[in-house]
């Protein structure tokens, strides 16, 4: 009798629907990968920070690889699409030359920070185990952006230039990267103030890109 009062008191747990499993899963990974990149991470502890089992884990992804593709790979791609949509209406609202330049750095200076860690994750995966982020062509929101970039830069210079634009492009996001991803160990507490560091930024990969003529009206168009 006293058991089954004590089992009338205990609250039974609601069962998890697949989706919501699914989510917790992915939600978890991301966070273990992004604490313990992707060698350090197990599929044991991801599944105690999801509270679910291996075994759940492996119904829905069918390695750890394929995991760490669905919890950083897929979403940043995705993030990459989003800032691709928003740049664009932001060329469609009329500014131009260096106005539309610093805008875009800027905004692609936000878009890094706040996915950093997963650009992280990215990183250390690639250098330390790059089976697990094999192919980073696949990103087709990086391919498109890079693609935008070249595009923009080849519309408004004349003749050959020092810098393919292919090339100018992708060392410009290299260095707006580099400049976020390492930015503790680059800006020492007193050097300079946020707002200063991002124009600093701006204006290295805006000057560097005038290596291949002046950031006029036709960058806009």
């Amino acid at each position: 009798m006293a058991k089954e009062e004590s089992d009338a008191r205990t609250p039974r747990r609601r069962r998890r629907s697949s989706e919501e499993v699914a989510d917790r899963i992915l939600e978890a990974a991301a966070e273990e990968f992004e604490q313990s990149g992707y060698s350090g991470a197990t599929t044991a502890a991801i599944a105690r920070r999801a509270d679910v089992t291996e075994a759940q884990i492996f119904r829905f992804h069918a390695s750890k690889q394929a995991l760490f593709r669905a919890a950083i790979f897929t979403p940043l791609n995705r993030h990459f699409a989003d800032f691709q949509a928003r740049s664009v209406a932001d060329q469609e609202s009329g500014k131009g030359g260096k106005d539309l330049a610093r805008a875009y750095i800027g905004e692609l200076q936000d878009f890094m920070a706040s996915h950093s860690r997963m650009f992280m994750s990215l990183i250390v995966a690639n250098t330390y185990s790059p089976e697990a982020a094999d192919a980073i062509t696949d990103l087709d929101g990086l391919q498109a952006y890079f693609e935008k970039g070249k595009a923009m830069m080849s519309a408004r210079m004349e003749g050959d230039a020092p810098v393919s634009s292919e090339l100018m492009v992708r060392v410009s996001f290299a260095a707006v990267l580099a400049n976020l991803m390492f930015r503790d160990w680059l800006f020492p507490p007193g050097l300079a103030s946020d707002t200063e560091i991002r124009e600093a930024i701006a204006t290295f990969v805006i000057e560097g890109i005038e290596a291949n003529g002046p950031v006029g009206e036709g960058a806009g168009n």
